[in-house]
């Protein structure tokens, strides 16, 4: 069964990036610009993993953290960001979030961070 990722951020250069990417490792991936289509995407079929911008052009993306760790079966969420500091860590990790990558990262460490999320239980939380 393959699993299925949400992707939520608004710069279409990273969506296409990470579709490529986690389809060539054999993902099902759903993209999706904005907080709003986040929060819809995450009403319908839910996804296995989450990966949310933070900065979105119609909200935070902290909102899309809430409501997938809120889940009936709380979903793991990686967080990513342009500009990371103690606060957005800690912000991420209260909301919810599994992990919190800085913007630019490789494509390795995605990978990583998406293979201990899903393998993780999604009570646990990084520092």
């Amino acid at each position: 069964m393959r699993r299925r990722v949400l992707v939520v951020d608004d710069e279409t250069d990273f969506l296409a990036t990470y579709e490529r990417l986690l389809r060539r490792e054999g993902y099902e991936v759903v993209t999706v610009t904005s907080r709003a289509a986040g929060l819809a995407a995450l009403a319908g079929e839910p996804p296995d993993l989450v990966i949310s911008d933070l900065r979105l052009p119609d909200g935070d993306g902290l909102d899309v953290v809430r409501a997938a760790h809120g889940a009936r079966d709380p979903l793991p969420v990686i967080v990513v960001t342009g500009y990371p500091s103690t606060e957005t860590r800690r912000a991420a990790v209260t909301a919810g979030a599994t992990m919190l990558l800085a913007k630019p990262f490789a494509a390795a460490v995605l990978l990583a961070a998406i293979r201990s999320s899903l393998s993780e239980p999604t009570g646990r939380r990084l520092p």
